[in-house]
């Protein structure tokens, strides 16, 4: 069992990573405002087309924000831009990352609420969860995310309220050992299922969602990640087949 780290956590040694695609109009935002928990923020430009790269060339410049820019030439996905980030917090040793999405819908306050249960409980991950305040959120997707989470609990055989979630602390034990093979949004529910499999202690806490109105735009397309959703969840038998052969 690869699971909970008797190690006591470091909290100094976490950072803040944002996967970022065409976020223009928060990135710069969202950046200040974590800057307040004085950890390292490690921004993985997936190949922004708009004025993202010169905002976070202002944003590094700025005192008192401890930026990090990671660029990917060419857009690849949120997945690959998750794995650019975990592979760079392995090989800077990290405790571990909390993640958030950079397009403003994460409260920035409820980081601390993340290191607060880092300190109380010191799990592997922790998902935040929406499900406990779902005010503002469109009922298609409200409707989406209880399926699909309700089915990767099935498959993780470990219940997670919210596995579409971007906000998460993952520590560096999980990066290390979990091996990811997706590269959009269908890697967040990779993770969690082959974390559960690995023993990895998983928990969840509530956060809020922030929807901008008006100007809100998902990357996400229905069609595709829908599909890749279903193809994940074919992969994730082979998966467990290479699993159990490989404990055995």
């Amino acid at each position: 069992m690869t699971g909970e780290s008797k190690i006591y956590p470091d909290i100094s040694k976490i950072s803040i990573l944002i996967p970022s695609y065409n976020e223009e109009k928060h990135i710069k935002s969202v950046i200040e405002k974590c800057s307040v928990y004085n950890l390292d923020i490690i921004v993985v430009d997936d190949g922004s087309t708009d004025n993202t790269p010169l905002l976070l060339s202002q944003a590094a410049s700025e005192n008192g924000i401890n930026l990090i820019v990671l660029t990917h030439e060419k857009n690849k996905g949120k997945g690959e831009a998750l794995k650019t980030g975990f592979i760079f917090a392995c090989k800077n040793n990290y405790y571990g990352v909390i993640t958030i999405d950079a397009d403003g819908q994460h409260s920035i306050d409820e980081i601390k609420d993340f290191i607060s249960e880092v300190e109380k409980k010191n799990p592997d991950i922790i998902v935040g969860s929406r499900f406990k305040d779902t005010k503002g959120m469109p009922f298609i997707r409200l409707a989406v995310n209880f399926l699909t989470s309700w089915i990767i609990s099935f498959i993780a055989l470990k219940k997670i309220d919210d596995v579409q979630s971007g906000f998460r602390f993952i520590k560096y034990n999980v990066m290390k050992t979990v091996k990811l093979e997706t590269s959009n949004f269908d890697t967040e529910p990779e993770m969690l299922i082959k974390a559960s499999w690995h023993g990895f202690k998983i928990t969840n806490i509530p956060i809020k969602t922030i929807y901008n109105l008006g100007e809100f735009k998902s990357h996400i397309n229905p069609g595709k990640d829908t599909l890749k959703f279903f193809k994940l969840i074919f992969k994730s038998i082979a998966w467990r087949f290479r699993f159990r052969k490989a404990v055995r």
